[in-house]
């Protein structure tokens, strides 16, 4: 698979944290990489460079080969780097439908001239298309307040898929959601991406959906990437277990 992400020696300071230190990766195509580690360890500083959010001190971004190094987000968003966040970034008094479309309408970049019937009915078909896949059609013309916290986090994927992601990043995609929903959740998003092809990197804590649903874990401490590998092989290391994710 070709790479399609990299960084080389990213390093990010905040007064006198370390935020970020000769952080060099690659990912490829297709892979999904989990992001593990203690509170603080740069997880979430890693996606804030990668989407230009946060500027390196030094090193560099390539995206499909190409150096994206401080480029704006919107920018780096309409190259296809996406994100979804910890807290989903969704109106809640509008209904799931109208959430979608307005996702849509910021992907064309259009006005009012996006809502004109022709391409209304467009982005409708395209909107519950997308709803579709992520089990959220019964919901489409409920206001998005009333989706399950599950729902939510779905929807707030949905509409980063609206953007048409090559690369889609997530921040705890589980965060907040029940035990019994998060699997739902993960399994509804797996399905997605497989059938996609879109290479995902997300953080998490919660080491089961790591250890079930990444290919490969990156492991951050002090804002280092300290170990890498397929999750079977690191969760069996004593020390990762012990001294970063805080398994026993």
């Amino acid at each position: 698979m070709a790479v399609v992400l990299e960084t080389r020696g990213l390093t990010r300071t905040f007064g006198r944290v370390v935020a970020a230190e000769d952080v060099s990766v690659q990912i490829r195509s297709g892979e999904r990489v989990g992001l593990v580690g203690p509170n603080g360890a740069g997880k979430t500083t890693f996606l804030n460079l990668i989407t230009g959010y946060v500027r390196p001190d030094h090193g560099r971004i390539l995206f499909s080969g190409k150096d994206i190094t401080g480029l704006p987000p919107r920018v780096i968003t309409r190259m296809g780097i996406v994100r979804s966040f910890q807290i989903p970034q969704i109106y809640s008094t509008l209904s799931v439908l109208e959430n979608m479309l307005l996702a849509l309408a910021a992907r064309e970049g259009r006005g009012f001239d996006f809502w004109n019937p022709l391409r209304r009915s467009r982005a409708i078909e395209e909107a519950m298309e997308l709803l579709a896949s992520f089990g959220l059609t019964e919901y489409a013309y409920r206001p998005a307040a009333e989706l399950p916290e599950g729902g939510r986090k779905l929807l707030d994927i949905a509409l980063a898929f609206a953007l048409r992601p090559i690369v889609l990043l997530m921040d705890e995609p589980t965060s907040g959601v029940s035990t019994k929903d998060k699997f739902v959740v993960m399994d509804t998003l797996m399905e997605v991406l497989q059938r996609t092809g879109v290479t995902t990197l997300f953080v998490e804590h919660d080491m089961d959906v790591v250890y079930r649903y990444a290919e490969r874990v990156l492991v951050f401490q002090n804002g280092r990437v300290v170990a890498d590998g397929d999750p079977q092989t690191l969760f069996a290391d004593v020390t990762v277990r012990r001294a970063v994710i805080g398994w026993e």
